[in-house]
């Protein structure tokens, strides 16, 4: 096989998997890239017989699918196991044959990977742990988790799987379109960043560009539209530009025979991605073309950057050497951007072998079958099944999965020069934590390049950070929206739901002895006699348990002579309600209040004191809080009311002179409008300066469409948008 035409070669087997409509065609595409082997040719005609009868959506025999499967796996080198697992991934699910048939015709191998490509369709009610689970979200959370344990063993399973998933995408137009933008969210999501971490550069593009088509085709037929209007005169620059390079090479010692160029457009998500990373329009995006230069050893890798450098003007902020400091997943690449004549392109610099690794990652040994290529490093795989734990539902060790897959990396060091690889956005925090779980719980101070930071300051490609540890443990709850890795919001959350466990106990405590005018010590008798101790917590946010414990502690309030006749039911709860807030008390309330130092917002956890007939409503994680109740402050059960008044995005323009924001938020007061948030836009765009990104409530007794003519009257309206309805102005 050419090793320089890979691209080329994927594209091709792509239009003849696309064009193949019969099950002999199948049979062709697959025979064209692996050869026929006996074994090979009984796992067809095996695929073929199982699935006889069965079809696809497009009304083709489905057999077809399995065997277009086998052509991608065949064409990234997968062994003989493999193709054969690819032919049979789905029997065991779609038809009569079982594992253990499987296993005596084709071996125990073959069984162990198709078990891992074995979706999960039914859910059984016990393994989900959360009541209110998404059932499509728990459907792929356990097949997902069921495919990742067995790739811990073998790595072999995802190749697979990336296959499949690739010729599922090439025929998703037959789909309702629900069906796939829900398919094409999980790929964007999952499986092209699991291209990305084994290094497989040549399915992760084609993955992203397929499901940002739908997605978000709006974005992409914009990027279409623009690239197809300016192809003559890109192909034309990038020509250009592809020949001077080459000229310049062949006089500078190279020889035609030693180097390849390959030129190309970017990819259409990729283009996306850098678009709203730097937030700038499509015509604004200034490197949208990109030549590849690949030679044959490391040391012409540098000699053909020095002669790009010595020829055409080079962005040195755009630099990046992955050859002297590879990523994790084995890619080595010079990165360098460059003028030429008014236009600016990326230029990648590599050998043959690292072209290899790049397109293949870690199935370019499989294909290629020779040494000196970089293997991709695997042990993500062991950190997600670390995160593995009773207290863990399947769906949270999706979501840490997903967290720990990205496609957009950075490169930050250690002091001592050690390499750690993050996803873009990840802060100093997320770097303390990939270190160790302990460094970041313990991490109370962060140096990036010598000068000191906040832990949440978001680190650079290249960046070096220092972490000081202290002795004890310091994590804030709010961190959890801030970092980006799945091991730093996987350990902040673990401790978290401990603390809230913790704090949800001791308010129950205290609930129930305001409720009775009794010691906490003596509370706590009373719920042990009862046989509650263990779901005491459940009064903190239950009305109706709080109810049914209180009815059943009543008895021993008379028991302990604490009853008095002439109060009458003094223990009963009565529902008070709010704006906001509803109260459970045998207490009158006459006002709830906020206090100035937590300001939590609708759907967080809260707690109420009481002061009299008023009660103060905090954050559950408020300091302030806390040390209120460590004081002993009556404590009282609240709740936020079911009916949530509608908050609205607003963007607005208020003149920049002394008092007029003032004046802007008497008028909201007046308008009988909450003010949720506001937030001066942190555009460095003069025009933009004076706006502000507000967020309101509305209750149900205000018309959004009049308060928005009256702001209208008043302000310069840039966006109005309903936060709980996309489609509500």
């Amino acid at each position: 096989m050419n090793q320089i035409d890979s691209e080329q070669l994927l594209e091709q087997l792509i239009d003849d998997v696309v064009c193949a409509k019969s099950i002999e065609s199948a049979k062709d595409v697959l025979y064209s890239v692996a050869k026929p082997t006996g074994m090979l040719l009984k796992a067809v005609d095996y695929c073929v017989r199982l699935h006889d009868g069965q079809f696809r959506k497009s009304g083709e025999p489905y057999s077809i699918h399995p065997i277009l499967v086998c052509s991608f796996v065949a064409h990234m080198g997968g062994d003989e196991s493999m193709l054969i697992a690819a032919l049979l991934h789905d029997v065991v699910e779609d038809t009569e044959c079982t594992e253990e048939e499987l296993q005596f015709e084709f071996g125990e191998e073959v069984a162990v990977l198709v078990r891992g490509l074995t979706k999960i369709v039914a859910i059984r009610e016990n393994e989900l742990i959360s009541s209110s689970s998404n059932e499509k979200l728990a459907a792929s959370a356990l097949t997902f988790r069921k495919m990742l344990l067995v790739s811990i063993e073998d790595v072999r399973v995802l190749i697979i799987k990336l296959c499949d998933r690739l010729h599922n995408m090439l025929t998703l137009d037959v789909l309702r379109p629900e069906k796939q933008k829900r398919i094409s969210e999980e790929t964007l999501v999952v499986y092209a960043p699991i291209a990305h971490r084994l290094g497989i550069s040549s399915i992760k593009n084609i993955l992203e560009d397929l499901s940002f088509k739908y997605v978000m085709p709006k974005e992409y037929a914009g990027i279409e539209s623009y690239i197809n209007e300016h192809k003559q005169q890109l192909q034309l620059k990038i020509n250009s530009f592809s020949q001077k390079v080459s000229e310049k090479l062949l006089a500078n010692g190279f020889s035609e025979d030693s180097f390849m160029m390959q030129k190309r457009i970017k990819h259409y998500y990729s283009i996306y991605l850098k678009m709203q990373r730097k937030g700038i329009s499509l015509e604004e995006v200034l490197d949208l073309l990109a030549v590849r230069i690949l030679v044959h050893n490391p040391k012409d890798c540098y000699l053909a950057l020095g002669i790009i450098h010595m020829n055409f003007n080079p962005l040195i902020s755009r630099f990046k050497d992955y050859i002297a400091l590879p990523k994790q997943n084995g890619y080595q690449t010079i990165h360098t951007t460059i003028f030429d004549d008014k236009t600016i392109i990326e230029a990648q610099i590599r050998s043959f072998d690292m072209h290899k690794t790049a397109e293949y990652g870690v199935a370019a040994h499989w294909k290629y079958k020779s040494g000196g290529l970089v293997s991709p490093k695997l042990d993500w795989l062991s950190d997600i099944k670390a995160q593995e734990s009773d207290d863990k539902s399947i769906e949270e060790l999706y979501e840490y999965a997903k967290d720990s897959l990205y496609v957009e990396d950075i490169a930050v060091y250690s002091p001592k020069g050690g390499i750690f690889t993050l996803p873009r956005g990840a802060t100093a925090l997320d770097y303390a934590y990939e270190i160790h779980s302990e460094v970041g719980l313990h991490a109370k101070e962060a140096y990036i390049n010598r000068i000191k930071v906040p832990l949440l300051t978001e680190l650079k490609n290249g960046d070096i950070v220092r972490i000081i540890t202290g002795d004890e443990a310091k994590y804030r709850c709010s961190w959890l929206d801030s970092v980006k890795t799945g091991k730093a919001r996987a350990t902040i959350r673990s401790f978290c739901r401990q603390k809230l466990r913790d704090i949800n106990y001791q308010v129950s405590i205290d609930i129930l002895s305001a409720i009775f005018n009794v010691s906490n010590d003596r509370i706590l008798d009373w719920l042990e006699k009862e046989g509650l101790s263990k779901k005491i917590s459940k009064i903190a946010t239950d009305s109706v348990y709080l109810k049914e414990v209180v009815q059943i502690l009543d008895t021993h309030s008379k028991k302990d002579k604490l009853f008095s006749l002439k109060f009458g039911d003094k223990h009963e709860i009565k529902k008070q309600k709010f704006d906001n807030i509803v109260v459970y008390s045998n207490f009158a309330i006459k006002s709830v209040d906020f206090d100035y130092c937590c300001n939590p917002k609708r759907g967080d956890d809260i707690i109420g004191f009481r002061n009299g007939s008023n009660v103060t409503v905090h954050h559950k994680l408020c300091e302030r809080a806390a040390k209120l109740m460590s004081d002993k402050e009556e404590m009282i059960f609240v709740k936020w009311t079911r009916n949530a008044p509608h908050r609205y995005k607003v963007i607005l323009s208020i003149e920049n002179k002394r008092g007029s924001l003032a004046e802007f938020l008497t008028y909201l007061a007046k308008l009988n409008v909450d003010l949720v948030t506001i937030t001066l836009s942190e555009s460095d765009d003069l025009i933009a300066a004076d706006y502000f990104d507000v967020v309101i409530e509305l209750s149900d007794n205000l018309d959004s469409t009049v308060i928005k003519d009256k702001l209208k009257d008043r302000y310069k309206i840039a966006e109005f948008s309903s936060l709980s309805d996309a489609y509500k102005n």
